[in-house]
Parts: C-alpha cells; structure tokens; sequence
C-alpha cells in the first residue's frame, strides 16, 4: 500500500494587527520616484509594514499571495477604511526645540542678536522640568496633530522629553544641548544621556549628541564630540552655518568657514545632522560631498523668510551628496510645529531662490519630506517609506474639502492645496495616535490647563540671567 502523501504545510504567514483599505498610497518607485498606487491595501504586523498591494488582484512586493492579503484584512486586529485618502509615510522634523512651543510668540520683531540675547536666553533660565514635560506634551500633541512621525530635538532636560515621547508613542532622536561654557558637565551629561536612552521607548528613541553650535562649543569640545560619535556610531545633532553672515564672520575670525571648522575638528567624519546651513559656501561642498553621505541637514524655511534671511541652498547641497530634510526650528521662532507647512514653502521658496520654475517640484519636495528627511537624521530604511520591512509610520490625508477638488495632478494637490489639518490619521509603529482628528494619546485640555499658569513666569526677563551669549 503505497504511503499516504503527506499533509500539505500551512500558510504560516503573520497576521497583521493593522490593515488600511482602499487607500491611495504614495510609494517610492526606482531611483526614488514618487508613485501613487490606488485602491491599494497596506497591512502591518509587529509595528512593521508587511506589505503595500495596488487593487484587489495585484500580489505584493514581498511575495505574499493576494488571496493571503484578503485573508490577513478579514482576520486584522484593527481594519482602518482609507476611501478617499491618501497614505503617506510619517513626517519628520529634522531639527526642532520641541519645548520651545512656549515661548511661541514671546519673542517677535527683534534682531537675531536681541532675540538670543534679550529675549530666548534670559527665558530659558526660567524653566524648570516639569516646564520641559508639558511644552513637550503640547508640541508632541501639535506634531501629531499635524502628520509628523518623528522629530529630532536639540533640547535642555531631554531626560524629560524622552519620557514624554515614550509616553505619547512618538519616534524621535534626541540630543541633549551643551556650550563649553558649561565645562565638562555639559558634554558628560550629554553623552550619558545618548548612551543609556538610545533605543529605548520600544526602539522609537535614537539619541545624537548635541553640542549647541561651532560658535557655542570650542575645538577641544568639538574633537570630543566627534571621538565619542564614532566610537559609539551617534549622530551628531549641530547649528552650524546658519546664515551668511555668521559664515563672514567666522572667516573673519578664524579664518575658515564653519563647515570647515567641523572638518577641521573631525565632525564631518562621522554621521552629522547640520541645522539650516544657511551660510554654506562653494568651498565648503567638497568637504560635505567627502563625507560620503554621513551628513543631512535640516531646513526650516518660515523662520528664515521670517527673520528676511537667505535659505538653505538645497540644490548644491543635493548635488554634493548631503541629504536634505524638512524643519521647523522651534515654535519661539517658527510659531509652528508644522513640518507640511514646511514642505510647501520649501517647495515655493527654492522656486524663487533659485529663479527656476522647473526645480523643487511637488514630487521632489514630496522626497525630500519623505526619504530625504529620513536619511538626514540617520533613519534612512527605518522610515519614510511605505515599504515592506520600515516602520509603520503612517498618516492618512482627506482629500474631501472643497480646497483640494478636483485633483489633476495628485502631488501638486498634496503640496500645494492640502493643509496638515487634512490629515485624519496618524500612525507611529502601528499604533494609532491620531484618529478622525482625535488625539488618542495626549490629553491636550488638561496640558493646557497645567501649562497656563507658568506663561508669565516663564517669559520673566527681570532677573537679568542668561543661559549663553550670541556674540554673532
């Protein structure tokens, strides 16, 4: 009798804990491409993309069979029903002060010198940590709010911002500030900090060492900075080259330019995150273009225009290999938290920066809020796709209102007629912390209610203390 066949194995494939239907989803095609894909089905297992499918009869890219989708959908935890929508990957906030939402408009229509130095420094004396704690809750709450997945914060305190990011689901890399005027300390805390926080919060916390500027932390200090980076594989979260003027006077006083002092001192050897490079120079591209594709920079656009200053000159930065990625700075300077904001006036501004109606079209402006944003702060392949085997960092966009009807063309819509307060969902690792424009994870009432009675300490200036000097 011959032996009886064997039972055929079972589909071990994962179920997922999230699946989104019926969603168009922007995707990255070769070389970067930015594609829409329709009617398409996104599902998610463990915190991770699983896999992104277009119509009901198209296999996903991970091999996964289409009949094993429509099982996975049936069988999913949660079953989000994204007709209308578009799915993007999370935004990211390549460079902020996320406490600094409280000092949101304490500071206007002063010169860069006098905000430093009469308004900003002498305020930041003030805080204390429980301060820290609720601006942290109010600005995660807004970044949320509006579509960003992850932020890189450049902070004081950031023991205490770590908890709230872990509190409130959030991915971040955060670094703690330090100046040389602290001594030691500043540097030892800050390396403390980044070695017993990084990949905590479930892995959504990276951490980078954060020395305040190449004007605020001595050569010595730099060198420092940069061993320790390397030795440990930290990025290195840095203000340099902020505008053109601080680049003359730094030439004038040194002799270099600060994109050369960070060569000089070993920073660009290791991975680098530069916030605004405003006043890079033609010299300083061969020394970013020799570093590989270590450094990004983080442009914030609003504050610039704001302060009636130049911009980051994105398209020689691109051409020299750096990754470019969208800020807001902080709130103090910015007024707002808004990275989609960001995206638009990045868009508009290198247009007219570069007198050339061709550049810095909506695709390309969508890839530099999307990988280009995730490379600058070191998470490239870890987010700003909706790829198998990323972060499950996800935002849904309704495109219902009358502002963004009709679409012709999808990325113009998205860069130039949709608004953050479209967006109704927003996703980090799976879990949804935004949904139908409900914050699920801060309690903002009770934030504000906490937070008020500290504005008019907060913003005292009579004590005439000050954290640091602008000496630009």
């Amino acid at each position: 009798m011959p032996d009886t066949p064997p039972c055929p194995t079972p589909n071990l494939d994962p179920t997922a804990d999230l699946a989104i239907t019926n969603v168009t989803a922007l995707v990255h095609g070769d070389g970067g491409s930015i594609e829409f894909l329709d009617d398409a089905t996104i599902l998610v297992k463990d915190g991770k993309i699983l896999s992104v499918t277009a119509g009901p009869d198209v296999a996903p890219s991970d091999g996964v069979a289409a009949r094993d989708v429509a099982r996975d959908v049936a069988l999913a935890t949660v079953t989000i029903d994204g007709r209308g929508q578009v799915a993007m990957p999370g935004l990211i906030n390549c460079h902020t002060h996320s406490p600094m939402v409280m000092f949101r408009g304490a500071a206007e229509n002063v010169s860069s010198s006098d905000w430093f130095n009469k308004k900003i420094w002498p305020m930041e004396v003030n805080l204390t940590e429980s301060d820290v704690t609720l601006a942290t809750r109010l600005a995660c709450a807004e970044m949320i709010a509006g579509g960003t997945t992850t932020f890189a914060d450049h902070y004081f305190m950031m023991d205490r911002i770590a908890d709230v990011v872990d509190e409130t689901g959030m991915r971040a890399n955060l670094g703690w500030t330090y100046f040389s005027s602290e001594g030691a300390a500043g540097f030892d805390r800050g390396l403390s900090f980044a070695l017993e926080r990084n990949a905590s919060a479930s892995g959504r916390i990276t951490t980078s060492l954060a020395p305040h500027g190449d004007y605020t932390v001595n050569d010595d200090d730099l060198r420092r900075t940069a061993a320790a980076g390397l030795e440990h594989d930290l990025l290195v979260h840095i203000h340099a080259a902020e505008s053109r003027i601080q680049t003359r006077q730094t030439r004038a006083l040194r002799g270099i330019s600060p994109i050369q002092v960070l060569d000089s001192t070993g920073i660009l050897a290791g991975r680098t995150l530069i916030a605004h490079g405003k006043g890079v120079v033609p010299e300083d591209l061969p020394l970013l273009a020799a570093a590989k594709g270590r450094v990004g920079v983080g442009s914030a656009p609003k504050g610039y225009l704001k302060v009636g200053e130049e911009t980051t000159p994105i398209r020689a930065l691109l051409s020299a290999g750096v990754a470019v990625g969208l800020a807001t700075d902080g709130a103090a300077s910015n007024n707002t938290l808004d990275v989609w904001e960001s995206m638009t006036m990045t868009s508009l501004v290198q247009k007219f920066v570069e007198q050339d109606e061709l550049w810095m079209t909506a695709r390309q402006v969508l890839g530099i809020a999307t990988t280009g944003s995730a490379a600058a702060v070191g998470l490239a392949g870890v987010v700003g796709s909706l790829a198998p085997g990323h972060q499950a960092d996800i935002i849904l966009v309704d495109l219902s209102g009358p502002h963004t009807q009709p679409i012709h063309d999808l990325a113009a819509t998205l860069v130039y007629s949709a608004r953050s307060a479209d967006i109704s969902t927003t996703i980090v690792a799976g879990r949804v912390l935004m949904q139908d424009r409900r914050l699920l994870t801060v309690d903002l009432p009770s934030t504000m209610s906490a937070l008020a009675p500290r504005l008019a300490q907060l913003t005292d200036i009579s004590h005439g203390k000050s954290i640091q000097d602008y000496g630009f």
